[in-house]
């Protein structure tokens, strides 16, 4: 079995890390990469899309990646328990006509005994936002230490 710390039961200190974790992932923009914080039989809703399993995870990645260009994300813990982690958070983007993006939502996560995520809910909603509302500034990649959450942003 493999194990991805933190495990389950979570503590209010694990789950914060599991976040972070999760979104350090995902700013890295590298879908095999993090395909593997999911089960091998994981299950998505992404908005109105079903993913199931790492290959649809990393196909489903691939493409939204190669759309939304610039991706920066921000996760913030909204609640936890022993197994279960809901999570709001907010990424901005543009596409390829430089039109600017910010996408609101909410995710629910369900994860197995080694830490591995077996279900991944997301609502998402995106707001048009000019080049000048950008609030997302620093280099691609992990968000700096220093950056500011969402709560701090005021998101």
């Amino acid at each position: 079995m493999t194990t991805r710390p933190p495990v389950p039961p979570f503590t209010r200190e694990t789950a914060v890390q599991k976040v972070r974790l999760a979104e350090d992932a995902w700013n890295s923009r590298d879908p095999q990469k993090v395909s593997l914080a999911y089960t091998v039989d994981s299950r998505w809703r992404n908005r109105s899309e079903f993913v199931n399993g790492r290959a649809e995870i990393v196909a489903f990645l691939t493409r939204k990646w190669s759309k939304e260009l610039d991706y920066r994300l921000i996760k913030e813990l909204w609640a936890f328990n022993e197994n279960r982690i809901a999570v709001r958070f907010a990424y901005e983007w543009h596409d390829d006509l430089a039109n600017w993006y910010r996408a609101y939502g909410n995710e629910n996560w369900e994860f197995d005994e080694g830490g591995l995520m077996l279900v991944r809910h997301a609502s998402i909603n995106d707001l048009p936002i000019s080049e000048s509302e950008r609030k997302y500034r620093w280099p691609l990649g992990r968000r700096p230490d220093e950056r500011p959450g969402l709560s701090e942003l005021g998101l």
